[in-house]
């Protein structure tokens, strides 16, 4: 992993000059809007973890019971249920949180030669990587996962020890996050096409004298 990930994702294709930049940082910034929101979901995570252990403690299994059936949990709530919660929120928080980490550019990186390099190569990176790697993989897995959905629905999957029910829910959030990675990622080719396109452009001035 490089110092890059230091630097927000924006100074590796500089200021969006023109319009496929700004159209590119628009992409993104939706992209990457759920993600952050779904920062706060660490919360109720921890909470749920503390009123697990504590339940754990004084050995009970149900906390609470009510009649009608809803949504996710159905008619009550064990400590099963809770520990199942919890990864639910975590893998809620994961999927959506991946174009987040893109847009801020704060994902891991394997490649020692990105940090030594301009922003022109960086950027050139960027965009073959997303191109021919990042891409291609969020559309097929986002289209393979539908499937996974879709026979979580037709099953109506649920917890197999009384936990929680309507698995579908936490599934579904798997070709969403894909989605809004896909939509990231597209995002930063453009505003890296942006980018390059104005460096080379004849008429960007002393933006291509710099290079």
């Amino acid at each position: 992993m490089t110092d890059s990930a230091s630097t927000p994702a924006v100074e590796a294709a500089g200021p969006a000059q023109n319009a496929l930049q700004r159209l590119g940082q628009v992409l993104m910034v939706v992209g990457a809007w759920p993600g952050r929101i779904s920062s706060w979901l660490i919360l109720p995570i921890i909470i749920c973890v503390l009123v697990a252990v504590i339940g754990g403690i004084l050995r009970l299994s149900q906390l609470a019971t009510w009649d009608q059936s809803i949504l996710l949990f159905g008619d009550q709530l064990s400590i099963i249920g809770l520990t199942e919660l919890q990864w639910h929120l975590l893998s809620v928080m994961v999927m959506l949180g991946g174009a987040y980490a893109l847009e801020q550019d704060r994902h891991v990186r394997v490649d020692m030669l990105y940090a030594k390099v301009s922003p022109k190569w960086r950027a050139t990176i960027d965009t073959i990587g997303d191109l021919l790697f990042l891409l291609p993989f969020c559309a097929i897995v986002a289209w393979l996962s539908i499937r996974f959905v879709d026979m979580s629905i037709r099953s109506n999957e649920q917890s197999d020890y009384g936990g929680l029910i309507d698995r579908y829910l936490v599934k579904s959030f798997v070709p969403i996050g894909l989605g809004l990675l896909f939509l990231t990622g597209f995002g930063r080719v453009l505003r890296n096409l942006g980018f390059l396109i104005s460096r080379h452009s004849p008429t960007s001035g002393a933006n291509s004298a710099t290079n």
